[in-house]
């Protein structure tokens, strides 16, 4: 398996949730009262509330010089140190084109926007067989822990203050009528739908990389054999916070 899935933990969650983050503490404020009705002879109808006023907040960064807000945020969110672990330049590029490869057959190790866990993949073999062996999901815990602490609510609000930036670079990656929001949401429903195979998972060698042994598995796509890559328990995590994403993402109102 190539470098590309080796480094696509975040892809599965961490790219669909750090990479809808761009933390610059929206606030929503309290409406305004309605107006108090001048007295009459009779009772007038009820006065319609004041429309409720959403701030506009800080102004967004241009695409092209987001990267530094986009570090400091994370590590307002994560804690001091994520950004150790971001690719640059362009991490929202990156993070865009990393979500649109996630139905296909690979990730493009150029359009990563994380690096890779340490340590090496490791293979057990059993009676000439090879397999997953069970020591690869402990290389995950860093990134599984930090997808699995993420508040979902404020995740998905900042996602909606800062979806135009998402927006242009999925319109830059060559989508010129596409919404990225539409495209994030197929993505996460193709990981919702990746095989949890009982363990141990047996694989192939037939060149440098390894495969699995299961054609169906094989034939799954990037996302979901990331998924599989990372061990049951390590899939259902990440699958719980992707469900929470699903959910809020089906009722937020997107700026168009």
């Amino acid at each position: 398996m190539s470098t590309g899935l080796r480094s696509g933990l975040i892809v599965a969650a961490l790219c669909v949730a750090a990479g809808l983050i761009y933390w610059f503490g929206l606030r929503e404020q309290p409406a305004p009262p309605p107006p108090v009705a001048a007295p009459a002879p009779a009772a007038p109808a009820p006065a319609p509330p004041a429309p409720r006023v959403e701030p506009a907040g800080p102004p967004l960064p241009a695409l092209a010089d987001s990267d530094p807000a986009l570090v400091e945020a994370l590590n307002a969110l994560f804690g001091s140190g994520i950004d150790a672990l971001l690719m640059r330049p362009g991490i929202i590029h990156r993070i865009v084109a990393t979500i649109d490869n996630l139905t296909g057959s690979k990730v493009p190790a150029q359009v990563l926007p994380v690096r890779p866990p340490g340590g090496t993949f490791n293979a057990a073999e059993q009676k000439g067989r090879l397999f997953i062996s069970p020591t690869n999901a402990a290389r995950y815990a860093r990134y599984i822990n930090l997808i699995s602490q993420v508040d979902t609510a404020q995740l998905v609000a900042t996602y909606r203050r800062y979806y135009p930036l998402f927006q242009q670079a999925y319109r830059d990656l060559g989508y010129p009528k596409g919404e990225f929001n539409d495209r994030l949401v197929e993505v996460i429903d193709d990981l919702l739908e990746a095989p949890q195979p009982e363990p141990p998972v047996a694989l192939v060698a037939p060149r440098a990389m390894f495969d699995y042994a299961d054609p169906d598995l094989q034939d799954a796509s990037a996302g979901q054999k990331i998924l599989i890559r990372i061990g049951p328990e390590n899939e259902a995590r990440v699958k719980s916070k992707l469900r929470q994403l699903r959910r809020a993402l089906d009722s937020v109102d997107l700026p168009r």
